[in-house]
C-alpha cells in the first residue's frame, strides 16, 4: 500500500493512493498515518478496505507521510562511494545523529535556507518508518518492526554541521530540512530495500544517481543496531544515508541558493520536488 497524508499543514487527512493513482480518504477508518495505524494490526485493517469504497480526494498539498514521529534518526557516511567522495573512511560502526522532528515537512514544500547559510546541501536518502516498538531486536527479526519506506531529503547546512564545533545535529535540524514522502510504502511492496535506484537533480541537472545496494550497513542491521541503544517506536523515521553526488563532494563544492529547485526520488517510493527559498 501507498499511504499518505494530504491537506494544509497541521490539518492533513490520512489517505491512500489506489492502483489508478487516485487519492482515497482514510479518515473514516484511521485517525492518521501513525501510531497504531501503522502497526501490523492497523496495516492489516487498512489492507482489508476496498479502496474504491473510500471517498476520493482532489489532488492538493501532500504532507509528511507519517504523523507523530518521536525520533528522526540519521545515519552518516553509510554509502561507501559517498564516504570516498568526502574523503572520509567508512566508519567501523554506524554514525548516528538526530534530526529535530520540527524539521519535518511535506515532500513538495518549500525548503528555507536559514539565515547565515552559505553551504546548504542536498542528500537523497531511503527513509525507514518503524511500525511497532523495537528494543534489543536481532538483525534476523528487525524487518518485522518496519512499517514501510519513504523518500527522505536529508537537507544539510555544511558549515553549521562541520565548521562550528560540536555535533552534526545543528547543521541537520533547521526548519524544513526534513522533507519525507510522498508516501509511506508498506514493506510488502519493497521486498528488497537494499536494491533500490535513487537519484536527485538540481535545476534539472542530475547530481546523484546511486543505489541502496552500496549501503555499508543495511536496513535490518540498522534497526537492530539502533534498538540496542534506544527503543524505536511507531512513527520513528530512520534516514539511512546518501549515495555520492552531494554538493560538498563536488570539485569545487556547490551549494544551494534561493530559487534553486531540487527533485529527487527512489525506485518504488515516489518523488519529491522542493523550491529553496531565503529565510525572511
Amino acid at each position: 500500500m501507498k499511504l499518505m497524508r494530504v491537506g494544509e499543514a497541521g490539518s492533513e487527512k490520512p489517505a491512500l493512493l489506489d492502483a489508478d493513482g487516485k487519492i482515497r480518504d482514510l479518515s473514516g477508518h484511521v485517525a492518521d498515518i501513525g501510531g497504531e495505524a501503522i502497526g501490523p494490526a492497523g496495516l492489516a485493517k487498512i489492507a482489508a478496505i476496498d479502496p474504491k469504497s473510500l471517498p476520493e480526494i482532489a489532488p492538493g498539498r501532500i504532507g509528511a507521510c507519517v504523523a507523530g514521529t518521536g525520533k528522526f534518526i540519521c545515519i552518516g557516511l553509510n554509502y561507501s562511494d559517498h564516504a570516498a567522495e568526502t574523503g572520509a573512511t567508512v566508519p567501523p560502526e554506524p554514525i548516528i545523529f538526530m534530526k529535530a522532528t520540527s524539521a519535518i515537512v511535506g515532500p513538495n514544500d518549500d525548503v528555507i535556507i536559514p539565515r547565515g547559510s552559505e553551504k546548504t546541501d542536498w542528500e537523497v536518502e531511503l527513509g525507514v518508518v518503524i511500525g511497532k516498538t523495537a528494543k534489543y531486536v536481532t538483525e534476523a527479526e528487525a524487518l518485522d518492526y518496519v512499517a514501510g519506506y519513504c523518500v527522505s531529503n536529508d537537507v544539510s547546512e555544511r558549515a553549521f554541521q562541520t565548521e562550528r564545533s560540536g555535533q552534526w545535529t545543528k547543521g541537520k535540524s533547521c526548519d524544513t530540512f526534513g522533507p519525507i514522502g510522498p508516501w509511506l510504502v508498506t514493506k510488502d511492496e519493497i521486498p528488497q530495500p537494499q536494491n533500490l535506484g535513487m537519484w536527485l537533480t538540481v535545476n534539472g541537472q542530475k547530481m546523484q544517481n546511486g543505489s541502496s545496494k552500496t549501503m555499508v550497513y543495511g536496513v535490518a542491521f540498522l534497526v537492530s543496531y539502533l534498538s540496542q541503544f534506544m527503543s524505536l517506536h511507531p512513527g520513528d523515521v530512520i534516514s539511512t544515508g546518501t549515495p555520492p553526488g552531494v554538493g560538498m563532494g563536488l570539485k569545487p563544492p556547490r551549494y544551494l541558493k534561493a530559487g534553486d529547485v531540487v527533485e529527487l526520488g527512489i525506485e518504488g517510493l515516489g518523488t519529491q520536488k522542493q523550491t529553496f527559498v531565503a529565510d525572511r
